[in-house]
């Protein structure tokens, strides 16, 4: 009956039969009319009609035998009954009419590609895809449909692979989860640097991510690629560029966008840059799947090879991470590029770090200039960039970069390829130095301190950093090292090298490579005072001032390490040596400074007043006085060290030295005397008197001239006599301590204090400066009424004591102690008669005129000067006169029974004075003698 169907009716039930994918029946209905269901209406009728949900393999069986053109021929076609009752109860007239209304859809659409405006098929498939993948979003069931024709038109290959093939995996395999918005028909509209952003919006995001970054380049990118579309071709503006290159007359701008992609990758996240790169060897390495292979022609292959090696080369300048892992990461895009341009490849940081391979520019290179600095950071993929232009010299510089970056950042000093590149393209000696010292100063904290190999290969290392391996190859010793060190000398190098090998203790290798090495690498003067700089330094940051310990052993150390150089006998290597002695004395005592801070050596070194450190010292250690000897070697050792005399001439002169630990001797003297009387410990207060201060006295004359000009008036002494004076000045109360060991002195502790503060004044009146002499006069004065009173409260005693007739033994019971034999003296003004005041200075000369026995003890030359001193005093001549007279009236009632006794100490004492003197000070000041 279907042979009898008119040819609308045909037309009728086979859209009536695509409508409800009855695709048996349309394949036996096209079979039988052929003639009517010609190839373009049939491929139309599917194209509208059938549902775009139906699977492709349902029906494209059906496509291929229309491609073929066989379909009438088959045999059960022929045979098979097709159920006609749909279009039965249609007149001709109504089918004619209805097929006129149908609106089947034309095969071409609006952005079809020309090449398969002539082929119906092609554009049946690319069609159909489109209005699957939109209708239904079924885009995984394309390839069913595809790929069968795959052979069909080369068309129908390339749009499968750049355009489906992409999207497929961009959307359902890859990042079923992040698909991209777009159908496949829009993708397809996108300008290529849109779309191949888009392919890769999700490429290295994750860092699970990471192993998948050239599964995307090889399945995404890749395939892509391969489209008549994507290229731009200006075969007529081919010119020479600057860097010798050639503009190329093809232009991908999707594959620029892609490199782009690269090169902010490197910059952003620079492990996907260096996966990429080390992966993916570039547009000829595509993952077709199992759709067979494309090529692209010689011209577009090299240009696509050569942008990409450029790429690869501004990614490792971008690497922004200064650690050993990205360093590493930029030598093996470095290798990839090698290998790309068929270099021999380049070995690895470590074994580059060990071998130091020069670098040698060509004199008509000029690739290290300052003006190629820009071009590490501004337009790296521009044609005219020299550093990413793919050669051997390009690749050579770089690697000679990362090397560098390489072994500051092993040595702790992070640097980037980027940083090492402006170091020797600016050559920017601060820059430089300023990295140097960085690097030097990490050597000793991150690697093995103690393993002299370590330290070897880092000298060789910091040496290969000034010039790249170069300085050999140099014709002319006047060419400037280029590397990133270039500015610096070769000498500020090893100086800084020897300080870093004293500061971690590798003391032999340091002494065989600078003093015994016949290859002198520092001049023995620098070699000398770069030790003795070390050797301070240490002592500097020592924490504990034990020598045996630390920063000091430390010091002690470096200054005995190199003999030939620095001998014990030189004036530096004592001045250390003394340095060291005064830190370690100082340390065995307990010392705190401002705020609780303790004391460290290096507090001695920079003092203003290192002799204070010791009056600290005296407060905060109780009984610490008595150890003055201890005291003194410090004091001279402080003196020896050259911290008392701040000269700008290296040392001190040996006058200076001398005036300076008299000085120093006199004033640790005087701080141990307050100590002792801080402490009531008057005893021994007075015994540093007597016995210390009593026999210089003359550090500089008072009227400020000094023997020799050795110091100015400014250094004179000005401790002694305040001491001399404050012993004098103190008073006995209950907290003194008791004297251990009287001897001849007097029994009466009160005389005998007094008799000795008398003797401290006597000392202050010797030693003091001439303006000062009146107000310790007024002190001694009222300390001699003091003692002439107490002798004479005793003398009244004694008296008592004789009158009652006391027994010898009641005699020697009485406070005091004085013996019976003995017959005690009338009390007197100038406390004559008194046997304690005769022992120690007390007595008078005939006619009464006795003066203060203490003062007689002064030297005639001490007498001399301090009377040409009192001439001045016109004050005190009032204090002469009234003293004359009570000195007469006290001679008077001198006379005693004990008389007799006491005249040959009296002469003594007469001949000591240079004749008889009037009582009190008034021989000091001019008196003249009574009763002569």
């Amino acid at each position: 009956m279907s042979a009898l169907l008119s040819p609308p009716r045909v037309v009728l039930l086979a859209v009536h039969l695509a409508i409800r994918s009855d695709i048996d029946s349309l394949t036996a209905l096209a079979s039988q009319h052929s003639n009517v269901l010609h190839k373009e209406l049939l491929l139309r009728i599917l194209l509208t009609c059938l549902p775009e949900t139906l699977p492709s393999s349902e029906y494209v069986s059906l496509v291929e035998r229309i491609e073929s053109g066989h379909l009438e021929h088959h045999h059960d076609d022929q045979s098979r009954e097709v159920d006609w009752s749909s279009v039965q109860d249609f007149t001709d007239e109504e089918a004619a009419k209805r097929v006129r209304k149908l609106k089947l859809l034309r095969l071409a659409w609006k952005e079809a590609p020309e090449e398969v405006l002539d082929d119906p098929l092609a554009l049946f498939l690319i069609h159909r895809a489109h209005r699957v993948d939109e209708e239904a979003g079924l885009l995984s069931q394309l390839p069913d449909l595809i790929v069968p024709f795959l052979e069909h038109a080369p068309c129908i290959r390339t749009w499968m692979m750049s355009a489906l093939l992409p999207l497929l995996r961009r959307n359902y395999e890859y990042y079923p989860g992040e698909p991209i918005p777009h159908t496949l028909s829009a993708f397809e509209r996108l300008d290529d640097r849109t779309a191949a952003s888009l392919l890769l919006s999700q490429t290295g995001i994750r860092e699970e991510d990471l192993t998948l970054v050239d599964r995307d380049l090889r399945g995404l990118v890749g395939p892509w690629l391969y489209n008549e579309a994507r290229w731009k071709r200006e075969r007529d503006k081919t010119k020479d560029t600057e860097n010798g290159g050639v503009d190329d007359p093809v232009h991908c701008p999707g594959w620029e966008q892609v490199l782009e992609w690269l090169t902010a990758q490197a910059s952003r996240s620079w492990r996907v840059a260096v996966r990429a790169i080390e992966e993916w060897d570039g547009p000829s390495d595509v993952d077709w799947a199992d759709y067979g292979t494309m090529w692209l022609g010689d011209e577009e292959q090299g240009y696509l090879e050569r942008r990409y090696a450029r790429a690869a080369l501004a990614a490792a300048y971008l690497v922004p991470e200064p650690s050993v892992e990205a360093l590493s990461g930029v030598n093996s895009i470095i290798t990839k590029v090698m290998g790309l341009l068929d270099q021999d490849p380049c070995p690895t940081l470590q074994v580059a770090s060990s071998l130091l391979p020069p670098f040698v520019e060509a004199s008509d290179d000029h690739i290290l200039c300052a003006k190629n600095t820009t071009y590490m950071r501004n337009d790296l993929l521009e044609e005219s960039n020299p550093l990413t232009t793919p050669n051997e010299l390009t690749t050579r510089l770089l690697h000679t970069l990362t090397v560098s970056a390489f072994i500051l950042t092993k040595g702790g000093a992070p640097c980037t390829v980027r940083r090492a590149g402006e170091l020797a393209f600016l050559q920017d000696e601060r820059e430089q130095k300023a990295e140097a010292t960085r690097f030097i100063l990490a050597l000793g904290t991150k690697g093995p301190k103690s393993d002299d190999k370590y330290w070897i290969r880092a000298r060789n290392e910091l040496l290969w950093l000034r010039d790249w391996g170069a300085e050999e190859g140099w014709e002319s010793t006047s060419v400037q090292a280029q590397g990133v060190f270039g500015q610096l000398d070769k000498e500020f190098l090893e100086v800084e090298c020897l300080k870093a090998f004293l500061s971690n203790t590798r003391y032999s290798l340091a002494r065989s490579i600078y003093e015994d090495s016949p290859e002198k690498s520092l001049d023995e003067r620098i070699l000398k005072d770069t030790v003795i700089a070390s050797a301070m330094n240490a002592f500097d940051n020592a924490t504990n001032p034990n020598r045996g310990r630390g920063g000091l052993l430390k010091c002690d150390d470096i200054i005995h390490a190199f003999p030939q150089t620095v001998g014990d006998a030189s004036p530096e290597a004592k001045r250390i040596e003394a340095l060291l002695s005064a830190t370690h004395a100082l340390g065995e005592y307990r010392l705190l400074l401002k705020q609780g801070e303790p004391f460290t050596p290096v507090i001695l070194r920079v003092h203003s007043d290192p002799i204070s450190i010791i009056g600290k010292v005296l407060e905060q250690n109780p009984k610490s006085y008595t150890r003055i000897q201890d005291f003194l070697t410090i004091g001279s050792n402080i003196v020896d060290a050259g911290l008392t005399v701040r000269t700008t001439s290296a040392l001190p002169t040996p006058g200076q030295i001398t005036e300076q630990r008299l000085l120093a001797e006199r004033r640790i003297t005087a701080m141990c005397i307050d100590a002792a009387l801080t402490e009531d410990d008057f005893e021994t207060a007075y015994s540093y008197v007597v016995n210390r201060l009593a026999p210089a006295g003359n550090l500089a004359p008072r009227n400020g001239s000094s023997p020799g000009g050795a110091v100015p008036t400014s250094a004179a002494d000005d401790y002694s006599w305040k001491a001399a004076l404050q012993a004098g000045k103190y008073r006995r109360t209950a907290q003194t301590l008791r004297p251990t060991h009287i001897g001849t002195a007097s029994g009466n502790l009160d005389i005998r204090h007094l008799e000795q503060r008398i003797e401290c004044l006597s000392t202050a009146l010797r030693i003091a400066p001439a303006a000062t002499l009146h107000e310790i006069l007024r002190i001694f004065r009222k300390c001699e009424e003091e003692l002439n009173a107490a002798i004479a409260a005793e003398e009244a005693q004694e008296s008592v004591w004789d009158e009652r007739g006391d027994s010898i033994q009641q005699a020697q019971a009485m406070p005091g102690a004085f013996s019976s034999t003995v017959p005690a003296g009338v009390a007197s003004g100038g406390g004559s008669g008194s046997r304690s005041a005769a022992r120690h200075g007390h007595g008078g000369g005939g006619g009464g005129d006795e003066a203060p026995m203490s003062l007689f003890d002064l030297s005639r030359a001490s007498m001399a000067r301090a009377q040409r001193n009192f001439t001045a005093l016109s004050s005190l001549q009032s204090l002469q006169q009234s003293q004359s007279k009570s000195a007469a009236a006290d001679g008077d009632a001198a006379q005693n029974e004990d008389e007799q006794q006491r005249v040959r100490k009296r002469d003594q004492l007469r001949e000591a004075a240079v004749g008889t003197l009037a009582s009190g000070v008034g021989w000091l000041i001019g008196a003249q003698p009574v009763n002569r």
